[in-house]
């Protein structure tokens, strides 16, 4: 008998953003808890108590590194939403405002992928003042380049489609054929490429923030946590760096996964398989 992978698609979907839900919910509820410190009990290894063992200052690790994935989250979500729309916004401009502005455009997005990617964001976040919005702001304007290609691309080859062609010759107006037309055929690309962009962007923020040059070191970041991490290690204190880095992989690869599978049921060669 012939199975259905479209089911087991759909519930691996649904299963990778509860549990991106529920972490960032559980974050914002042990947002408190993650800044309780309590020398009685600080240093402690990994133990019933505290799975995550505790820091220097008796912070509950496992309450920080929720709560850092939380913030994380939130960042990946914001910036993922900007850049998504900067990039409809530029691909579908390029496409169909004539050859110049695609010239213009195309510039524009060759000169943003030719600078590297931390080195950029560390720029943008520098010149917004750093902080929550300074590296929003820097990962944002930094993960647009490759969606508006693609972006790009599928407009243009809409533009040829025989349906398009007709209502231009029935005299149907630009907007209505981009609400009508355009937008419905680009939302599942542009809905795949938002997911997958997540990952990138959560991993730039960890980065740029553990560098120093992101979020601010009051806040719980996984950036921040790692970066203090760095200093206790030699003392034997694994437990701080490694319970917090396996997290930050797991919620990368939960959104990995939910990409995937949504690629994978709109992709019309497989969504029926």
């Amino acid at each position: 008998m012939r199975t259905n992978r479209r089911a087991g698609t759909l519930f691996l979907l649904i299963s990778a953003c509860i549990l991106l839900l529920v972490i960032a919910l559980a974050g914002e509820a042990l947002s408190q808890p993650a800044a309780l410190a309590d020398f009685t009990r600080k240093n402690l290894p990994p133990c019933l108590a505290h799975p995550f063992g505790t820091d220097w200052m008796g912070r509950d690790m496992l309450a920080r590194t929720v709560a850092g994935l939380s913030l994380s989250i939130r960042v990946g979500a914001l910036t993922a939403l900007l850049s998504g729309g900067i990039a409809l916004l530029l691909g579908t401009v390029s496409a169909a405002c004539g050859p110049r502005v695609d010239a213009l455009v195309s510039w524009v997005i060759d000169l943003v992928l030719g600078i590297p990617h931390i080195l950029l964001i560390i720029l943008v976040s520098l010149a917004c003042g750093r902080g929550f919005w300074g590296v929003t702001a820097g990962v944002a304007l930094t993960h647009w380049p490759s969606l508006a290609r693609l972006v790009r691309g599928e407009v243009l080859q809409l533009k040829q489609a025989t349906f398009l062609r007709a209502a231009r010759r029935l005299g149907v107006s630009r907007g209505r054929v981009l609400r009508t037309h355009l937008l419905p055929h680009l939302l599942p690309q542009l809905f795949t490429g938002l997911i997958l962009q997540f990952p990138h962007a959560i991993l730039h923020e960890a980065g740029v923030t553990f560098l120093g040059f992101g979020l601010s070191p009051e806040r719980p970041a996984i950036g921040v946590i790692l970066e203090e991490s760095m200093g206790y290690l030699a003392a034997g204190r694994w437990w701080l760096a490694l319970f917090p880095g396996l997290s930050l992989v797991l919620v990368v690869m939960l959104f990995a996964v939910a990409g995937e599978r949504l690629r994978l049921l709109l992709t019309p060669a497989s969504a029926q398989e």
